[in-house]
């Protein structure tokens, strides 16, 4: 038998893997200001089929995804691990500030990311993180890439080497 790679594909856009959050990154500086996106996350998932000619079923893929974005959606994406942000939690609210710019917002419109910014590729990778931390991987998977768009047409892929 030849082994013959293979890869499955989600779009984001087109199965409504999607969420919609602000967020500030403060190192550019139209993107310091606070603004949001409507993102949209794509998977792709590489390795051999199965005795059934399958990867991994779609349903299960597309579940976990939408649990991860549900979390995101229609939050202020904070980045804890930011060189620049300087984020003090409080009983209700989360204080954000930088240079000359300071922003309080309710903790529960926040989600705080282990991450260092809110960039498309960070939030990829994070995306891509909890995926693979909440799903049984079968072994004949060898790679996961993850994409998120910040809009149509405009995004960044990760892409990872599971074994």
């Amino acid at each position: 038998m030849v082994f013959m790679e293979s890869f499955i594909n989600i779009d984001g856009w087109k199965k409504n893997i999607r969420f919609s959050s602000a967020h500030i990154i403060p190192e550019y500086e139209k993107c310091g200001r606070l603004h949001g996106h409507t993102y949209a996350v794509h998977l792709k998932i590489f390795g051999g089929c199965d005795e059934k000619g399958i990867i991994i079923d779609f349903t299960v893929l597309k579940d976990h995804l939408n649990i991860i974005v549900e979390d995101l959606d229609h939050k202020v994406l904070i980045p804890m691990k930011s060189k620049v942000l300087n984020i003090k939690e409080k009983q209700d609210n989360i204080d954000v500030s930088f240079y000359n710019k300071k922003y309080s917002f309710p903790k529960n419109d926040c989600i705080l990311l282990p991450i260092e910014s809110t960039s498309a590729e960070n939030l990829a990778m994070y995306i891509l993180d909890q995926l693979v931390e909440k799903i049984d991987l079968p072994d004949r998977i060898n790679k996961v890439e993850i994409g998120v768009d910040e809009g149509y047409g405009q995004g960044a892929r990760i892409l990872k080497d599971i074994k």
